[in-house]
Parts: C-alpha cells; sequence; structure tokens
C-alpha cells in the first residue's frame, strides 16, 4: 500500500487534542496543500480564517451546537480553521447558476476541507470537520462578509487519542456498475 492510501485510510476524526502549539511550518504546509485543492473552473472559493486566540475559540465554541460530539474540540485545539466560502462564484458562468444544484461552493469546499484533514493527517496532526452549529453566528465572531458563508470549523491539533476505524460499508453496497 502506499503511503498516501496510508493517510487515507489511517485518517480518523480527532475531538481530543494535547495542549502542544501547532507549529507555524505545518500550518503552511497544510494551507498550502488546500491552495491546490481542485474547484469549479479554478475558481477557488474558499476563504479560512486560522484562529488561536482562546477568547475567540471559546465564542465560536459557544455557536456550536451543544449536542455535537467535537462541541469541546473547538476550543481545546490549539487552532481552528474556519472554512468560508465566497457566495454565487463557484457552479456560475456569466452570473447564472449553471448545474441544477445551483451553488456549487459546497462541492468545493467539501474537496478543500478534505485536502486540509488528509495533509493535517500526513504531518501528525489531527483535524474533526464541525458542520452542526449556528453558522451566522460563528461567521459573525470572525466577522465574515455577506459575500460569504462559514461553512466548517475544523478544530486542528497533535491528537491526544486516536480512536479506532468506525465501521464502514464494503464497496459492493454503494458501487454500481453501468447502471444504479
Amino acid at each position: 500500500m502506499t503511503e498516501w492510501m496510508d493517510v487515507v485510510l489511517s485518517r480518523r476524526s480527532i475531538r481530543k487534542y494535547e495542549e502542544r502549539p501547532v507549529p507555524d511550518e505545518a500550518l503552511g504546509k497544510i494551507l498550502e496543500a488546500v491552495r491546490f485543492a481542485p474547484s469549479w473552473t479554478n475558481c477557488q472559493c474558499w476563504d479560512i480564517v486560522v484562529v488561536r486566540e482562546e477568547a475567540t475559540k471559546r465564542k465560536l465554541q459557544e455557536a456550536v451546537a451543544p449536542k455535537n460530539p467535537a462541541l469541546k474540540s473547538v476550543a481545546a485545539a490549539p487552532v481552528v480553521l474556519a472554512v468560508c466560502g465566497r457566495k454565487g462564484v463557484s457552479g456560475y458562468y456569466d452570473g447564472k447558476a449553471s448545474t441544477k444544484f445551483g451553488d456549487w461552493y459546497m462541492f468545493d469546499l467539501g474537496i478543500a476541507a478534505q485536502t486540509l484533514c488528509l495533509a493535517a493527517w500526513s504531518l501528525g496532526l489531527g483535524t474533526v470537520v464541525v458542520g452542526l452549529m449556528d453558522h451566522d453566528q460563528a461567521g459573525a465572531v470572525l466577522g465574515v462578509p455577506d459575500t460569504h458563508d462559514l461553512v466548517a470549523l475544523i478544530p486542528l491539533g497533535y491528537p491526544a487519542k486516536t480512536p479506532s476505524a468506525p465501521k464502514r460499508r464494503e464497496i459492493d453496497e454503494f458501487v454500481h456498475w453501468e447502471s444504479f
């Protein structure tokens, strides 16, 4: 198995982090990986807010739904990356939505977030994608403009604990050949 496949198959959602800081060099490599994530017409519709301030992380945590299993990780992680999407760019030609799905930025942000998470894991850092929250409240904490939506928070740090792999569907349960 290639090193790349090891990263893909071993990555886990990490919700508990060590207290040690994330080095700037590692953060730079992760952000460089995001820079090269593919997107609709190469529009690169993402903006990422890097949050290290304890007070800001606590305010972001207040926007996370109380039943979210990643609630504590938002304030506890050394870094939180807020993934924001520029509206009305991805999935558009001539100012009009070009697919039945309208704005394509959620797809592009998913690719960027996965790239971010895999790059982090390859450097020994853990992440969890947090989406169950009051997005407007979290966006207001960070001053996200009306031209963008805050879509996800991604806590980042050295894993204090790595969970075992959750049960996965077998390939033949989700792959269809030639027709559904």
